[in-house]
């Protein structure tokens, strides 16, 4: 293996890495909303209360998929600068 480039297996690794980083993010993101969604249906509130709640949902959601993709993509940058 030439220095400073890197395998095919590397390439192929990080791109793996990357699908399940984003996936992750994605069903977390869903997961979050869904829950807010729930609370509205469950409660039966409507109208501004029942909008701003699953705007909250929306946001929590995008932060927590945010979160787990910097998390996973971070782990596995540390786990490849260690050499594992």
């Amino acid at each position: 293996m030439d220095m400073g480039r890197e395998s095919r297996w590397e390439k192929d690794a990080m791109t793996v890495e990357i699908v399940f980083a984003l996936v992750t993010a994605v069903v977390l993101a869903a997961a979050v909303f869904a829950v807010a969604l729930a609370l509205v249906l469950a409660s039966g509130v409507s109208g501004p209360a029942g909008k701003g709640v699953l705007t909250g949902g929306a946001l929590l959601g995008a932060v927590a998929g945010v979160w787990r993709l910097v998390r996973v993509l971070r782990r596995f940058d540390a786990q490849r600068r260690r050499g594992h």
